[in-house]
């Protein structure tokens, strides 16, 4: 210690040391993580079961002894991939399904071609997921049928069991789904129809760009973005924390383009008109209420989500004509409600135990 000062030299000297060799073991990471390609996503065991155009229906192969008699038809929403359900091992929802005795299939999206620019709501309601559902019940062999929609694909999911609701759909589980599309305070601004001209964009460009829209999602939390690299920067050498950003970044940036048409009425049916909240929607012409639904339903919305508010979301359950119904809001948001750490111990335990009682 320098008697003068009060200042022990060699403690300072450790401390520049040891962050010297911190900043040259991040930056070694660093090199690591730029060069390294991610982990493999997506990996339970699975069949093609049918493929057309933009759709693709898997079927996972089971994993369990006994399995429960009604399969499950998982609905992707349109703008992303369904991998975001079947992570890694660990810490797949994909896998825990299978393990916990259930019959799962997925209707999951590529990107559409430009020669289908055209498809519409129609196309996903009353074909896509139709076709999926006899698809399933074909391969199954059984006749009844659970849904689980996530964000979007919980609105197909809803206006499909809406328009088909005496068939074979036995229970409906929906993810974050949004009903009051005023509430979607950010969509709204970008989409006003005083200033944004859909049918322009759409007669000029065909598919909407999943650029155009995954910068729609970056600007509900603009900064967001710079603090999770931050936040990587920091725990660059904790190889756990590294992969989950790893897979959670992966998923967030691969999003899909979305089919014009199909961009078209959803801007205009549901964001300008809020059809699905005034109980004024039709698809094809057919009367798709919220009402007509009276099979079982859960609905897990999530505390802090920021791209489906709860004020967007609340609605649903009562607007249900079911008996059976229930919201469950669990802590997270709105990806970490269905993959990670906190979906692990509290949404697939909850929709386990609901569901499970309803699936024999």
């Amino acid at each position: 210690m320098n008697a003068s000062t009060g200042f022990d030299v060699a403690s300072i000297a450790e401390r520049v040391q040891s962050e010297v060799q911190r900043a040259i073991q991040r930056s070694i990471k660093g090199v690591e993580y730029i060069s390294s390609s991610g982990p493999s996503l997506g990996s339970t065991p699975k069949d093609v079961l049918y493929s057309r155009g933009t759709m693709n229906l898997y079927h996972y192969r089971p994993m369990a002894s006994e399995v429960y008699r009604v399969p499950i038809l998982i609905v992707m929403a349109t703008t992303n991939r369904g991998y975001i359900l079947d992570l890694v091992p660990g810490q797949s929802f994909i896998e825990f399904m299978l393990k916990r005795g259930y019959d799962v299939y997925m209707l999951d999206w590529t990107a559409p071609k430009p020669e289908e620019k055209t498809l519409s709501m129609e196309d996903y309601v009353l074909d896509f997921i139709p076709e999926s559902v006899r698809r399933v019940q074909q391969d199954s062999g059984e006749q009844d049928v659970s849904v689980i929609g996530y964000c979007f694909g919980g609105v197909l999911s809803l206006l499909y069991g809406s328009i088909f609701n005496d068939g074979p759909m036995k229970n409906l589980i929906c993810f974050t789904t949004p009903i009051d599309f005023r509430e979607m305070k950010l969509f709204q601004n970008f989409s006003d129809r005083r200033y944004f001209d859909v049918d322009k964009l759409v007669d000029s460009v065909g598919n909407v760009p999943g650029d155009m829209i995954m910068t729609s999602f970056d600007m509900l939390r603009p900064a967001s973005r710079v603090f999770s690299q931050v936040q990587l920067w920091d725990n660059i050498w904790n190889d756990e924390y590294v992969k989950g950003y790893r897979m959670m970044d992966r998923w967030g940036t691969d999003t899909l383009p979305l089919a014009g048409e199909y961009f078209r009425q959803t801007v205009k049916n549901l964001m300008w008109d809020n059809k699905l909240y005034n109980d004024s929607m039709t698809v094809g012409g057919r009367e798709a209420k919220l009402a007509n639904i009276k099979v079982p339903i859960l609905h897990a919305v999530a505390e802090h989500d920021h791209i489906v508010p709860y004020d967007a979301a609340k609605h649903l359950i009562p607007k249900i004509g079911s008996e059976d119904k229930e919201e469950v809001m669990l802590k997270g948001g709105h990806v970490s409600l269905v993959a990670g750490a906190n979906a692990i111990k509290r949404l697939w335990p909850k929709l386990d135990s609901w569901l499970g009682k309803r699936s024999t």
